[in-house]
């Protein structure tokens, strides 16, 4: 299985709800950063290793939106680099608005585990009233 097939994958397994699944691609080291502005995110957003991500982001995900789904228009790699251009969609649970918002990942892997991941989304238009 190559980088982008593996990171497909996974992105199978979070729309499935499959977290263990996902986990399972993560490097025990791995820096995950988080866009700020997320209603969760406190600090800078970074996290390193499989627990802080679960317990910092992944449980947060349901408790502040309903419906939460990545929609992926594009899926590429280079070396060791695999890009995920798409959307977010779902409902902000504090108002009760539907989004969809720009949300581009990069995720470096490594002897097929991801060592790093940065996140850039569209924070204003998910959490905008």
């Amino acid at each position: 299985m190559n980088n982008v097939e593996l990171l497909e994958q996974a992105y199978q397994d979070f729309g499935a709800g499959n977290i263990e699944a996902v986990v399972a691609v993560f490097d025990p080291e791995i820096e995950w950063n988080e866009s700020q502005g997320l209603p969760f995110i406190n600090g800078d957003g970074v996290f390193v290793g499989p627990s802080a991500i679960v317990e910092n982001v992944l449980v947060e995900i349901p408790k502040h939106y309903d419906g939460f789904q990545i929609d992926i228009r594009e899926l590429f790699g280079s070396e060791d680099k695999v890009v995920m251009v798409g959307y977010y969609r779902g409902i902000w649970k504090e108002t009760g608005k539907e989004f969809k918002a720009n949300a581009t990942h990069v995720s470096t892997v490594k002897e097929g585990k991801v060592t790093h991941f940065f996140q850039v989304a569209d924070t204003a238009e998910i959490i905008s009233p």
